[in-house]
């Protein structure tokens, strides 16, 4: 593994190590559909992620191969006086690069984008079982500070 990782922008062809790097645990495993070909609805929503400047559908590369991804949206509020947050979600590392310090700098280059932008705070969510990641994201700086309830709707 070279020590260079590029972060950059997604492309259409980097769809299907995004879509493996989601479906490569026990939470995504029951929730994507990582087959070949990849179900349309995969490319329309990265279309729709890729045409609109509110997104960035970020990847780490090192040596021409995609190992990280990541998912920056940026949210304008009128709570802290119009503030613009920065959400992270999709944080994934190849199952190959793990344990290497990717994911730490995939997230220290996300928290400076979200400064780049303007943005006052970064936040995430992470689901309650992935004690790992708590234990990650705390030691990046990052603190439980709400309670997140989702709805399902399908």
């Amino acid at each position: 593994m070279s020590e260079d990782i590029l972060f950059r922008v997604a492309r259409r062809v980097d769809v299907p190590a995004i879509v493996r790097m989601l479906a490569d645990d026990e939470l995504g495993s029951q929730r994507e559909d990582y087959t070949e070909p990849l179900p349309r609805t995969y490319y329309a929503a990265f279309e729709q992620i890729a045409s609109d400047s509110h997104h960035e559908l970020i990847v780490a590369e090192s040596n021409r191969k995609v190992i990280g991804t990541l998912h920056l949206m940026f949210l304008p509020s009128l709570s802290y006086q119009g503030g613009l947050r920065a959400q992270v979600e999709s944080v994934r590392v190849d199952k190959d690069c793990r344990s290497q310090g990717i994911g730490s700098k995939m997230m220290k280059w996300a928290i400076e984008r979200a400064r780049e932008r303007g943005a006052h705070i970064v936040q995430l969510t992470t689901h309650n079982s992935r004690e790992d990641a708590h234990r990650f994201y705390e030691r990046l700086g990052f603190k439980g500070s709400h309670l997140g309830m989702k709805l399902r709707l399908k």
